[in-house]
């Protein structure tokens, strides 16, 4: 698989610090972590989220100054590691922790890991505004990635050799999208990856040719492509298909802990489920947790439903 890097990206979403202060300080009983009067709550992993999480830390840092949140990117896959490893007090991560993963915190910590769905997404397939084709079947979009259909006419587009953009594997949305389009089959040995989704965007706007994949949060300035579900209707990503589960690559989006959040932690988290919290999660372009929670459950209240773990 190739690689596509780009500097700039990488630096902006290596390390992004909200708010005054950071470093690790000491562990606090209250869930964070002490840094002079300030408590520092540290967050990392998936790229999908990052841009969220950060809205998020910005949003309640105005709320609290004397709580900073620190976010960093690095894939979901980095930000669970670093969890295990004690070295991050939340990992984001774009798909569900793996069975290896849970193990190794339970044998360093005593238990499983504590998850916190906190939005809800559709994987959507980027296509570039001047590309026709308007829907794809989950067969066609394997057999895109897996090399087997290499021309967009195969599709019913133009003539044109197809160009693959993807995510790297330490990715969240690799994983997913490995696991339910690929049916945990290879990608092609042409799929260039990118470090973060935005690129992935902005490869596939400068090609006519591209096609990419990623969250719903970062369409702006390409065509999406609807996809064709179980029922045989060819459907986009929206809030009602999602909540539905008429479109076919749906997913939450996770925060993991190691315990329980206690303290400031706590007062991070039910931040973000609560109503006003949600609400950023529609101006990034994502779902909100509490709309979905509610439609599998008539007792869960709007400002506070999730799906916890």
């Amino acid at each position: 698989m190739k690689h596509l890097w780009n500097l700039g990206f990488a630096l902006v979403f290596s390390a992004m610090v909200v708010g005054c202060g950071g470093g690790s300080g000491e562990e606090e009983a209250d869930g964070g972590k002490k840094e002079g009067e300030k408590t520092t709550i540290t967050q990392k992993g998936s790229d999908t989220m990052v841009l969220l999480a950060q809205k998020w830390a910005e949003e309640f840092g105005k709320k609290h100054p004397n709580i900073v949140v620190v976010v960093n990117g690095g894939g979901s896959g980095n930000g669970i590691k670093d969890l295990i490893d004690g070295l991050t007090q939340i990992a984001n991560a774009s798909r569900p922790m793996k069975e290896q993963e849970i193990e190794l915190m339970k044998q360093k910590y005593g238990n499983e890991p504590y998850r916190v769905s906190v939005a809800k997404d559709g994987i959507t397939v980027y296509l570039n505004n001047e590309n026709p084709v308007e829907q794809l079947t989950i067969e066609q979009l394997r057999g895109i990635y897996q090399g087997k259909i290499t021309n967009w006419k195969e599709v019913g587009g133009k003539d044109g050799k197809i160009k693959l953009y993807g995510r790297e594997n330490s990715s969240g949305t690799y994983e997913f999208f490995k696991d339910h389009v690929l049916d945990k089959g290879d990608f092609a040995a042409e799929t260039q990856s990118a470090p973060g989704t935005a690129l992935v965007v902005d490869n596939v706007k400068a090609d006519v040719n591209g096609i990419g994949y990623g969250g719903a949060g970062y369409t702006s300035g390409v065509r999406t492509a609807k996809l064709v579900g179980e029922g045989g209707e060819a459907v986009e990503p929206t809030e009602e298909n999602i909540f539905s589960g008429k479109y076919p690559l749906s997913r939450d989006l996770y925060m993991y802990m190691q315990n329980e959040p206690s303290g400031a932690t706590k007062e991070y988290i039910d931040w973000i489920l609560s109503a006003e919290g949600q609400k950023y999660v529609v101006e990034q372009g994502y779902f909100p947790m509490n709309k979905a929670a509610a439609a599998n459950n008539a007792e869960a209240k709007d400002d506070t439903a999730a799906t916890v773990k």
